[in-house]
């Protein structure tokens, strides 16, 4: 199997509930072409490079000059002056948020595991407890057998359906039900059918594809053609494909392969499997279900069970689920409002849990935005009303029955913050508002909160406006799209602008059927000819979103690094960001890795120019990169706990060793990787000696003893511990050598 697969790679520990991580913040080596920089040859596309298309570049765009950045920069910090004005890097929107994203109120991926979704990879192949997790309970729906007929014959099946309705369950029971083996993978949803036909993604005899939330790239003209390609590639391979999409073909019937339209399974079907598989008695089980309301959606029913089987009273937890949950807020939504009732909803869905004086302040600006939507108090009664109204903000807050006080421990603190009465209250407001406001109204929004986010607030309002927007993108996808992500992502806000898009993608992360959608906007700022754009999207790619989607993440950010009118230091950057937050969330850092060793090999006969200079300036710069919770090298933790990741990383190592002008810098960072080696490890020897052996095995005949003298140069000073663990990786180094 090609070890470039991204999507095929071995999956990893399930993520742990780690606080943050972050790169290093010793110095970056910054990327740079040379003076005159010669395009690099062309090579084979890797499974880890779903696209091909070059990267468009502005007429007049300069190309960055080569340079070191002064010692222990903050490699969140804004650039400085020593960065060309032609290159744009906006560094302080790599904000990196590897520890548990709270989005606490959101309700994000109801009945999942929270922020876990964001702290896992939905591609590559699917592990045995998550495939029994789905396949244990799941209940068949009458469309099914229609489906797998489909399968069956043509070995590619299209399941068409609105969110909801369970089609990555059905995928995954399809491929279960027909591949030969009971191997599953799963493809990223940026792959195009071009990919899926010309050898791009690697089938295999009797293995399951499921390609779930397809991005829609058909066109009348060659639908069908497209689709017959993929359908006869894997049949040649024998295998299967299940993709997903929510959107029918345009412009015409697919004839090749059957799309078939996907319908929900029998919801008290699955309620029943679901209580009866947890042991409940059989009068839970039937009041339970005698219950259910409504309008439920596959993942609500789930979560309803899941609560139902901990000992939770049915009629309770029917309350928070169904269409009859929302009716609160309709009702509320149905009676005449205020412009200053509207005002206090709004703000509440995107200020979320601020204090009563931040919580007024942004009300009050808000109102003086959106007041042009409203016609003016026209009698003096009505004046008089409205001047009541506004002088006492926190009474009408005291009356408005959306509106509640917690009480929030803050330290040794007690902090008062405004929320909904129920957190799934701020969807169905945001649904309403969308649906009953007009655009002069969210003109008024729009601004307000360009504004606000401009005036660069703290982490937490941010995060409250990112999570507000993701939840306005399941109404409003355009309005957020055209209105907030683009703009704000190209700094019409300013760099906390830029930094708030990028949460906003990280936040619809952590919905199943977001996810995709996010990974689709920041696939469109990295190809556009704005570098702010494509500054955006590598911080984008570093955080949340490159754990969901890492073969997307990598391929993208190395385009970014080795071609013209890239950005090849802030790309830099966000591979290191990756690389820790894969390690701390338990990933598969090889998606890394992997990828940035093969291209050191296909560049090892290569003298000089942009690609190489690039590439070499990125891996040492994903080499130091660090533990923001523990302060640590990466790499340093990587070579205790994950041993089949050793030999990758010294062939990286050995890669920026053997070139002469970064052998300095690359010296004083395997140094430091060395002294810390004690800290991580209660076997430093037994690693320093399986590193030296990596290390030395990728280097050329000649370089061991050069090698050898200069780190024993830098390590002179190291205290007699650390020395021994010096020693005992040279001795392996020079063991390889004959």
């Amino acid at each position: 199997m090609n070890e470039e697969h991204e999507e095929h790679s071995e999956q990893s520990a399930a993520p742990q509930g780690e606080p943050e991580a972050q790169p290093s913040q010793d110095v970056p080596d910054t990327p740079a072409p040379a003076e005159s920089p010669a395009e690099p040859k062309a090579e084979p596309e890797s499974e880890a490079e779903p696209e091909s298309e070059p990267e468009p570049r502005k007429t007049g765009e300069s190309e960055p000059r080569q340079q070191d950045p002064p010692e222990k920069t903050d490699p969140s910090a804004p650039a400085t002056a020593a960065t060309p004005s032609e290159q744009v890097h906006h560094n302080s929107v790599n904000q990196y948020f590897y520890g548990e994203l709270n989005a606490s109120g959101a309700q994000f991926g109801i009945g999942t595991a929270g922020s876990d979704n964001a702290r896992r990879r939905a591609v590559g192949r699917l592990d045995a407890g998550e495939a029994d997790a789905i396949l244990a309970p799941y209940v068949k729906p009458a469309c099914f057998e229609r489906a797998a007929l489909a399968l069956e014959q043509d070995g590619v099946v299209v399941l068409v359906g609105p969110p909801g309705t369970g089609k990555r369950s059905g995928a995954v029971a399809l491929v279960d039900a027909l591949a030969d083996g009971s191997e599953y993978v799963v493809l990223s949803p940026g792959r195009s059918l071009d990919d899926l036909a010309s050898g791009r993604v690697a089938f295999e005899k009797g293995v399951g594809y499921v390609l779930l939330d397809r991005m829609s790239d058909d066109t009348s003209q060659t639908a069908d053609f497209d689709w017959r390609r993929v359908r006869d590639t894997v049949r040649e391979h024998d295998a299967r494909l299940v993709v997903t999409t929510v959107h029918p073909v345009d412009g015409g019937v697919v004839e090749s392969v059957r799309h078939v339209s996907w319908e929900l399974p029998d919801l008290t079907a699955v309620l029943r499997v679901r209580l009866v598989r947890e042991g409940c008695a059989r009068d839970t089980v039937e009041g339970a279900v005698s219950r259910m309301p409504d309008g439920c959606r596959i993942a609500e029913v789930a979560a309803a069970a899941e609560r139902i089987a901990r000992g939770a009273a049915p009629d309770e937890v029917w309350r928070d689920y169904g269409s009859g949950a929302a009716q609160p807020v309709r009702d509320w939504f149905a009676e005449d409002r205020t412009p200053q009732e509207w005002a206090e909803v709004t703000t509440l869905a995107f200020v979320n849990g601020a204090g009563y004086r931040d919580f007024e302040t942004c009300q009050e600006r808000l109102e003086s935005w959106v007041q042009p939507a409203f016609a003016a108090p026209v009698t003096e009664e009505e004046q008089a009303a409205a001047a009541r109204r506004a002088v006492n903000r926190r009474q009408s807050l005291s009356h408005n029955e959306l509106v509640a006080v917690e009480q929030r421990k803050d330290g040794a603190l007690i902090r008062t913050a405004l929320v909904f009465p129920h957190p799934q209250y701020r969807q169905w407001a945001l649904e309403e508002l969308w649906t009953r406001l007009s655009t002069p109204y969210w003109n008024g929004v729009r601004d307000w909160l360009t504004e606000l986010v401009g005036a660069q607030p703290g982490l937490g309002l941010q995060l409250s406006v990112a999570q507000g927007l993701a939840l306005l993108t399941r109404p409003a996808f355009d309005e957020v799209a055209d209105n907030y992500l683009h703009p704000w992502a190209g700094g019409a806000a300013g760099p906390a602008g830029q930094s708030t898009a990028t949460l906003v993608l990280q936040c619809m992360c952590l919905d199943e059927s977001l996810a995709a959608t996010a990974l689709g906007v920041a696939r469109g700022w990295a190809r556009s000819y704005d570098p702010v754009l494509r500054s955006t999207a590598a911080a984008a790619f570093s955080g949340a979103l490159g754990v969901r989607f890492p073969t997307d993440a990598v391929t993208i950010l190395l385009k970014m690094i080795v071609r013209r009118g890239g950005l090849p230091v802030d790309a830099a950057f966000a591979l290191a960001g990756l690389v820790a937050v894969l390690a701390e969330c338990g990933q598969d850092t090889g998606a890394v890795f992997r990828p940035l060793a093969y291209r050191l090999r296909a560049q090892r006969e290569t003298l000089t120019g942009q690609y190489k200079e690039n590439l070499l300036g990125a891996t040492l710069t994903v080499l130091r990169a660090r533990d923001a919770r523990t302060g640590r090298l990466v790499c340093a933790s990587l070579l205790e706990r994950d041993v089949r990741r050793t030999a990758t990383i010294g062939e990286l190592w050995a890669g920026v060793l053997d070139n002469l002008p970064r052998r300095g810098r690359a010296l004083a960072a395997l140094n430091a990787t060395l002294r810390e080696l004690p800290a991580v490890s209660e076997r430093p020897e037994q690693v320093a000696e399986r590193f030296g052996e990596a290390v030395g095995e990728a280097l050329p005949p000649d370089d061991g003893p050069p090698l050898a003298a200069a780190l024993r140069q830098v390590a002179a000073r190291a205290d007699e511990q650390t020395t021994a663990v010096v020693e005992i990786f040279l001795t392996a180094v020079l063991s390889t050598k004959g």
